[in-house]
């Protein structure tokens, strides 16, 4: 129903001048969807209001509410074009007003979990590249027809939203960031099964598809659920953080598109936190991530780390073992050179790892996984609180070379989180016990043992004894065939 809306708003982006690229569309969609979806929150919390006889304070000033700025509407519900701001007149409003009022509820908020510091996160650093009033006033009104106060309408939206998601994921290098392929994030979230009660945190949260698919997975017996349940859902469930500006917005976007009304989504960078200040009470049951892999930390960032390194990757994953609490379980994808590498820091890594840490599953990503990154991956799952006994490895195989024509697919994983159950062997599973581990370098790089052994090559004198046969019989059949037309 409004897939044609997402794309006739991303025609218009194209012909604009201010945005050149995927990720100037979903940005500036997103800002705009947002601003929709809380004018529409704001009607639902009025309604509710009203039905228990209480009086409702609107969170925006009435000069920046939707229906006042950008859809001031006759009493036949038309756009009321005497009152509706359009080109210039547009433009120098939400440039010179509209985004300095809501950026400043940075300063009004009580804390990150209200609706109040995401607006003020969001408006603080996003800026509108639209530069045509008249296509932002298209825009506005195309976005206007989107429903939100549906749960039917918010999963279509929630769908559209991912695909364009994935499109900027595959637009390039820098695109890559904000994307981890469903089919991956639906095996590893199934994997270590979040259950409700438990907190769910993701350090690196990008465009929150670890976030929104745990939701998914924890809510899928929806019409069990009590309304304390979805109450802790809502409110206490779901953490997140997040450096990027563009990726901030998308996350807290992508989660309300899902059924997270106000998402616990910080805006910082999750690296400046020294992890030597980390308490109990700070800690998560489950993290499920992918930290961004080959950036680079500068020295006073790594102060904050017991390991000091500048791979950004092994930085994220030194915070993640120790923000977990004991007992508690993950799944993080990193680089497959963290398996082997042999600095000193990745050999203290892992060997940390290990012993604070049950392992107990490393899956080996085939590449092409991850569009336009260029890298091999592994997911680890480990529990916090025990070391590593033993590491069953599954070495997924597509029979295929994956690419934007072919991505990964559910069907991919399926064997996968079918034997993990059992840890059981197979052509592309097997077990290592710690003891087979070198303890002068804690290698853990993915050998299959039980890969098939591809037939011997056939001798060279066999091969031509071979064709010379059949020439000759070839050239007796030639002899037959000329016989008969002669």
């Amino acid at each position: 129903m409004f897939e044609q809306t997402f794309k006739n708003i991303d025609d218009i982006l194209y012909k604009d001048s201010g945005a050149d690229s995927e990720l100037d569309y979903i940005g500036q969609t997103s800002w705009i969807l947002f601003l929709r979806y809380l004018d529409e929150l704001e009607l639902d919390k009025k309604d509710e209001a009203e039905l228990k006889g209480q009086p409702y304070e609107f969170i925006l000033d009435d000069e920046y509410r939707w229906a006042n700025w950008a859809m001031p509407k006759t009493a036949d519900g038309k756009l009321d074009h005497h009152k509706a701001m359009n080109g210039p007149d547009l433009v120098q409003f939400v440039d010179g007003k509209l985004f300095p009022y809501l950026s400043r509820f940075k300063e009004k908020a009580d804390g990150p979990k209200t609706i109040e510091y995401k607006i003020g996160e969001i408006f603080s650093e996003l800026k509108n590249k639209i530069q045509s009033g008249y296509n932002l006033r298209e825009i506005i009104e195309y976005a206007d027809a989107l429903e939100f106060r549906s749960t039917i309408d918010k999963h279509e939206l929630s769908h559209l939203y991912e695909s364009k998601i994935r499109n900027m994921g595959n637009a390039g290098r820098n695109g890559g960031q904000y994307y981890t392929p469903r089919p991956l994030i639906r095996a590893i979230v199934d994997t270590v099964d979040p259950q409700i009660g438990e907190t769910v945190y993701d350090g690196a949260v990008g465009s929150a598809g670890f976030l929104c698919e745990s939701y998914a997975h924890m809510t899928k017996d929806r019409d069990n659920l009590s309304t304390s349940n979805l109450k802790t859902l809502q409110e206490n469930t779901f953490y997140g953080k997040e450096k990027k500006n563009l990726a901030y917005i998308i996350g807290v976007m992508n989660m309300i598109l899902h059924g997270i009304e106000a998402p616990n989504i910080l805006h910082t960078n999750t690296l400046s936190e020294n992890i030597r200040d980390i308490q109990e009470k700070d800690r998560y049951n489950v993290i499920l991530t992918n930290p961004p892999f080959g950036g680079k930390e500068r020295k006073e960032v790594q102060q904050n780390f017991d390991i000091k390194t500048g791979e950004t990757a092994f930085l994220f994953l030194q915070h993640f073992i120790k923000i977990l609490k004991a007992g508690g379980r993950a799944g993080v994808v990193i680089k497959n050179t963290f398996l082997s590498n042999t600095d000193n820091a990745s050999v203290s890594l892992r060997k940390h790892l290990l012993e604070t840490c049950n392992l107990h599953i490393i899956l080996d990503m085939p590449g092409g996984t991850f569009l336009g990154a260029g890298v091999k991956t592994v997911v680890l799952f480990f529990n916090k609180g025990e070391p590593t006994k033993k590491i069953w490895y599954y070495q997924l195989n597509p029979g295929r070379n994956m690419g934007k024509t072919n991505p990964l697919n559910d069907n991919d994983m399926a064997e996968f989180k079918d034997l993990q159950k059992t840890q059981a062997e197979s052509e592309k599973s097997w077990s290592v016990t710690i003891t087979d581990v070198k303890t002068d370098t804690y290698d853990l790089s993915v050998k299959n043992p039980n890969t098939p052994e591809e037939a011997p090559l056939r001798n060279p004198q066999k091969i031509l004894a071979e064709m010379e046969t059949l020439d000759a019989e070839t050239a007796k059949v030639l002899v037959k065939i000329k016989s008969l037309i002669v």
